[in-house]
């Protein structure tokens, strides 16, 4: 069975009917009939319902789902009917921090922000035990999954989806695993985002010391192709100028000492290079 749509009576064009009761039992002056009338007048009010913005009431008739009120306002139904509401309006849940390990196996902790709502309260009521706890759960499931198939951050392949650098493709299967875990309970997830992604602190310092070499590893590449165009470039207007010749040893030297000072991460000192026999 799916959700459907009760449509009750107006409780305003109840409520003088229902006050006519009392009038009348009083007016009848015997005991018996105000007794009557009070327990009368009691069941009927029990059907008075009223239904807030974004809410609405599940009723159930001795057992058996009998519909919907999803509209706002002031309502009259059967006395009989057991009424449960439920919220329509959208939740935020901030799940726990999570230690998971990713694809490579390293331990991560990760935790998720939800943005969810009722969308069939036929399922929301009947088909799951405690809803707000099958939604916490449900989402752990979902981020344990998600880590596993994931590596935190890329090594060798730059191309690969990673839970770091990848955001966007990484919050759209969560929030496709999430929706298709949560479809039983006819929530619709609006959002599904990671909130907090970091490495377990026993590997922290590890990982950073790694990440820290691969941009010092990175920097210094750039470096070096920088310092070999710039190399080329002098080599070459030196040459095209007539400033000077250079036998193959001495252009060596020179892209070996504009190579070095070009690339060191510290000041050079400049040596003189006298030849005897000049003197």
């Amino acid at each position: 069975m799916k959700e459907k749509i009760f449509t009750p009576i107006s409780g305003w064009l109840m409520l003088p009917l229902i006050l006519i009761i009392p009038a009348t039992m009083i007016m009848l002056k015997t005991p018996l009939w105000w007794i009557g009338g009070g327990l009368l007048t009691a069941m009927t009010l029990a059907g008075f319902i009223i239904v807030n913005p974004n809410f609405s009431k599940v009723l159930v008739l001795f057992g058996k789902y009998a519909g919907t009120i999803r509209s706002d306002g002031f309502f009259w139904a059967n006395p009989f009917y057991v009424k449960k509401g439920i919220s329509l309006r959208a939740n935020n849940f901030d799940s726990d921090r999570l230690k998971v390990n990713d694809k490579r196996g390293n331990p991560i902790q990760i935790s998720v922000i939800l943005v969810w709502r009722v969308r069939d309260t036929y399922s929301a009521c009947f088909e799951v035990d405690q809803l707000y706890d099958f939604v916490k759960i449900q989402t752990d499931a979902a981020v344990r999954k998600l880590a596993n198939h994931f590596s935190y951050d890329h090594v060798d392949d730059a191309d690969e989806v990673t839970l770091r650098s990848s955001s966007t493709l990484v919050n759209e299967s969560l929030e496709s695993e999430l929706q298709d875990r949560l479809n039983i309970a006819g929530i619709e997830v609006m959002e599904a985002r990671i909130g907090y992604l970091a490495y377990a602190p026993e590997i922290a310092a590890a990982m950073l010391k790694r990440q820290q070499a691969e941009a010092i590893v990175s920097a210094r590449y750039k470096i070096v192709e920088g310092a070999i165009g710039m190399v080329e470039g002098a080599m070459k207007q030196i040459q095209e100028k007539g400033i000077a010749t250079f036998s193959d040893q001495e252009k060596s030297r020179i892209v070996g000492n504009l190579m070095v000072v070009l690339c060191s991460d510290k000041e050079v000192s400049p040596v003189m290079e006298v030849n005897a026999s000049h003197q």
